[in-house]
């Protein structure tokens, strides 16, 4: 595709190599960029609105569940993060300090934000002093920093990220528990219907936790070249942080008592999965409540009609502008076949081709970008065959994604058919939870325990089932895979 010296063709191919793929298509499609730091991204304006559509969606429901925003600053004190030690040991080799002012050298470092439970629970030692002043459920939209040292990749590992930090203290442990399906459930909801992602929902292994955590969940995804990349996630923190912080309360009782706590996040790389799951080797593909641009029109004419097809298309226009995000491509400076590579590169759902033809017919041909399908519709019915196709284009997208997904999980019972299935998908296998085996696992086969799906582990357990690894009981049956 090149027209006055412009050539934005894919030259990568999906199923041939989507690291070159991938990296591609987002910055050939405007998606991203990259900045002068290395791992560290420009969210171009297509990228960033797929990313405030995600936070609006995931805010509202957080705000009708009972949440509500806050601000918490980017530097935290060193003494802070050396509180809870478990948590400082999981993130000190990512954390980037601030040592200096100017040429003054600062009396204590300053970490730049890796994530806030440090900076946010002095506040909370203050705020809280009696039952009621319980729960307290706070969330943030922000941006963290950690300087990972593996090769980083837009989205999946960068070095700076947005995200939510969602901060909640209860007075007991049965009601921060209460919590984990409320915000597993928003997060699944936002993924399916605004992304049109499926994931596997379950508990992390005590060795993949957050650091600090007792327990830790995730819905976890599976990327088109097999690997499992870990999506939102939601940690059981018990009394670790109220302690090294003493958020303490008086109870109903009179009985001074540590809160019990949780934390939860969705990232923006989210976007990262979006993209990877769904686009093609024409560009993006983008779901229809996530595109800034929805519907394309182009115009395509000679220099004697310009006018009158231009005018049909100003007026299909205003036939979908209240109910669609809609752009009339009016350009005299690129062929239709240009702009039609061009939408396609940049995923908008929905593009509308009018020329003589379709404005004698009282027409237009509309192009779905999932299928690359066209299709015809009167203009008196333009906008419900439109609202239709996107229906279409969202539903399509999520079965699509979740055939790929049931598809590439393998049930196994041996660990001869666990390594011959390492980087194929979803390996589920009865496992004992020994750290020891995990490692092992771990450095024999190249795959990590992703989470331990709730899908899997009746409540009755698993009586019988002997561990893939060692051969003694198992406990619980694993996804194993390799991943990001």
């Amino acid at each position: 595709m090149e027209e006055n010296g412009r050539n934005k063709a894919l030259k990568a191919k999906k199923n041939d190599n989507f690291s070159d793929w991938y990296t591609e298509v987002l910055i050939t499609s405007e998606f991203v960029d990259y900045s002068a730091v290395s791992g560290v991204i420009v969210f171009r304006p297509d990228g960033y609105f797929v990313w405030d559509a995600i936070r609006n969606a995931t805010n509202e429901l957080f705000i009708k569940a009972g949440i509500q925003n806050a601000y918490f600053p980017l530097f935290i004190p060193e003494k802070f993060l050396e509180k809870e030690k478990e948590h400082v040991k999981g993130f000190t080799p990512e954390v980037a300090w601030v040592t200096h002012a100017g040429d003054s050298k600062l009396d204590e470092r300053l970490a730049v934000r890796p994530t806030s439970e440090t900076i946010m629970y002095d506040s909370y030692s203050k705020w809280i002093r009696s039952w009621r002043d319980l729960p307290l459920r706070l969330n943030q939209w922000n941006n963290v920093v950690r300087w990972e040292f593996k090769h980083p990749t837009p989205f999946l590992r960068s070095r700076e990220f947005l995200w939510n930090e969602g901060h909640t203290a209860f007075a007991t442990q049965a009601e921060a528990d209460a919590e984990r399906d409320v915000i597993l459930g928003i997060y699944e909801k936002v993924l399916e219907e605004y992304l049109a992602l499926p994931g596997i929902k379950g508990r992390k292994t005590n060795y993949e936790k957050f650091a600090g955590a007792l327990r830790s969940y995730s819905i976890e995804h599976l990327m088109p070249d097999g690997k499992a990349i870990q999506g939102p996630d939601f940690h059981s923190d018990g009394q670790n942080f109220s302690k090294a912080f003493e958020i303490k309360f008086l109870d109903k009782r009179g009985k001074m008592e540590y809160v019990y706590q949780n934390t939860f996040a969705i990232s923006t790389r989210e976007l990262g999965v979006l993209v990877a799951t769904h686009s093609d080797d024409k560009g993006l593909i983008i779901p229809p409540k996530l595109a800034r641009i929805q519907v394309v029109i182009v115009p395509i004419y000679k220099t004697e009609n310009r006018d009158s097809i231009i005018d049909y298309c100003k007026k299909i226009k205003k036939e979908l502008e209240d109910s669609f995000r809609v752009f009339l491509d009016d350009s005299d400076a690129y062929s239709p076949g240009w702009k039609f590579n061009e939408w396609e590169l940049k995923g908008v759902p929905v593009r509308i081709e009018i020329g003589e033809k379709e404005t004698k017919l009282d027409e237009a041909t509309l192009f779905r970008r999932d299928t690359l399908a066209k299709s015809k519709a009167k203009a008196s019915q333009i906008k419900a065959s439109v609202e239709s196709i996107m229906k279409d284009i969202h539903s399509n997208l999520y079965k699509k994604a979740l055939n790929f997904l049931s598809a590439h999980i393998y049930h196994v019972d041996t660990y001869e058919e666990l390594k011959k299935m390492a980087g194929k998908g979803f390996v589920q296998a009865p496992f004992c939870e020994s750290e020891e085996c995990e490692l092992k696992i771990k450095d024999e086969t190249g795959m990590k325990t992703s989470n331990i799906p709730f899908s899997a582990n009746p409540p009755q357990g698993i009586k019988g089932k002997k561990c893939v690894y060692c051969g003694k009981e198992a406990t619980v049956i694993v996804n194993f895979a390799k991943s990001y």
